[in-house]
């Protein structure tokens, strides 16, 4: 079990009992013709890249952190150019550095459990609340009415489910489709679709159009995050069920929709079709599947420039860890769970840790218990931030920047003692980073 101190009164991602094993949909989607809304990035072999074994159930991390997870990436590269809109004049140049500390300033406060902040493409924020429903900041201010209700049909009894991930359509300003990830009443996680009314703030309750179920053994590691990723496609996170160890072996189990990323084509198909490079489309697992081995993806983010996925991935006894996998990367990856829990075999009857990847950063329970996943920064009103990935942990509260230098990952405090319970990171339309805090207010991150 993850910390006892935290599991009765406020541990979002930790380790509970109960249940069994019900997972699943019996949707055979079809197989969609090559997507034509963007270029596809990566590759569709299922093979998992080789990293170097690990024989010792101690971690032993390099002397600073784990270097990018693909052997014969280039180098993260110090001075990218910004990927923010630019204004009608010159677009401004930024330089990667080191970032060594943030500040916190506050946007609003009285939300109720926020889990989650995204944009549709333009200035207002939306906030998912926990409890089903998803309030719109606009101008700075809180609007009375929420743009989404659906607390009758959100299970949120357990600390783990509710209303978690919510992801606009690419085209959302032309075709009004908009996707969530929530627990229902039965306890099980649901992906759907709803539509926007004529009034831009406020949504049409009664569109929602289900997409896919998958049953949930117990009431714990639910994952939730949805974004769709620079290729079009709709990207899931989903935990391994749940309970300690994961005793069902879903994360390993490519027949299970569980502890992985799915990847979805939600523009073809009914109710959704599959990407025809999908790396088990000819067989071997599940069609949904991108990636799997994961224990609690709470929270992953592509980075807008380029495109590398970023996955935070919630511990059981004794480490936290982030993955970073490089776009270009073939799919069908494996990041180890339940094999291992950070560098280190938690498995030990069964520690065959070749062709795992292996996190970019660990932290142990002197530093926290629950990780949640954050953004790499890439706007331009703080250039001292400039291509930093930001990350916390929620029950002490401190805020972790990375940042690349000659390939190797460089872990840094940013902000500590926060005294924030911080249950997500969001961003705006212009690449600004806010923090979530669960009693209610969101900050934004600057410089």
């Amino acid at each position: 079990m993850k910390h006892q101190l935290f599991l009765l009164f406020f541990v979002l991602f930790l380790a509970a009992c109960g249940g069994r094993e019900n997972e699943g949909s019996n949707i055979t989607p079809p197989i969609a013709p090559t997507h034509t809304q963007t270029t596809e990035i990566a590759a569709a072999s299922p093979t998992s890249l080789p990293v170097p074994a690990i024989t010792d159930t101690t971690p032993t991390p390099p002397p600073e952190l784990a270097a990018s997870p693909t052997p014969g990436d280039p180098p993260p590269t110090d001075t990218p150019a910004s990927t923010s809109t630019p204004e009608p004049t010159a677009t401004p140049t930024l330089t990667a550095q080191l970032a060594t500390s943030i500040n916190l300033e506050l946007v609003v406060e009285g939300l109720t459990s926020p889990v989650a902040l995204t944009h549709a493409g333009d200035d207002r924020l939306f906030v998912v609340e926990q409890r089903g429903t998803i309030q719109i900041i606009q101008a700075g201010q809180l609007l009375a009415q929420p743009f989404l209700d659906i607390q009758a049909r959100v299970g949120d009894d357990a600390n783990e489910q509710g209303l978690l991930g919510l992801a606009f359509h690419p085209t959302y300003a032309q075709n009004g489709r908009f996707f969530v990830d929530y627990t229902n009443n039965d306890g099980h996680t649901v992906i759907s679709e709803f539509r926007v009314t004529a009034n831009p703030n406020q949504a049409d309750s009664t569109s929602e159009r289900i997409l896919l179920t998958i049953n949930q053994p117990y009431n714990n590691h639910n994952g939730g995050q949805i974004a769709f990723g620079p290729d079009g496609y709709l990207y899931i996170g989903t935990g391994d069920g749940g309970s300690q160890g994961d005793p069902h072996n879903h994360g390993q189990n490519l027949n299970s929709l569980l502890g992985k990323i799915l990847r979805l084509d939600v523009d073809n198909g009914e109710p959704y079709a599959i990407p025809p490079d999908n790396p088990y489309v000819a067989g071997g697992g599940r069609l949904e599947i991108w990636h799997y081995g994961l224990r609690n993806p709470w929270r992953f983010s592509f980075d807008p420039l380029t495109q590398d996925l970023f996955i935070a991935d919630v511990g059981q006894n004794s480490f936290e860890e982030i993955n970073v996998y490089a776009a270009a990367a073939p799919s069908g990856a494996n990041f180890g769970w339940n094999i291992m829990e950070g560098w280190a075999c938690y498995n030990n009857a069964n520690c065959q840790t070749a062709g795992l990847i292996q996190p970019i950063a660990v932290y142990g329970r002197d530093e926290g218990c629950s990780v949640t996943g954050g953004y790499m920064y890439r706007g331009t009103a703080n250039p001292a931030l400039y291509g930093n990935y930001f990350f916390a942990d929620f029950c002490f509260g401190t805020i972790w920047g990375l940042f690349p230098i000659g390939g190797v990952w460089n872990k840094t405090t940013v902000a500590s003692q926060t005294l924030m319970q911080i249950t997500s990171f969001g961003e705006d339309v212009n690449g600004e980073l806010y923090v979530l805090d669960r009693r209610g207010g969101i900050y934004r991150i600057t410089e």
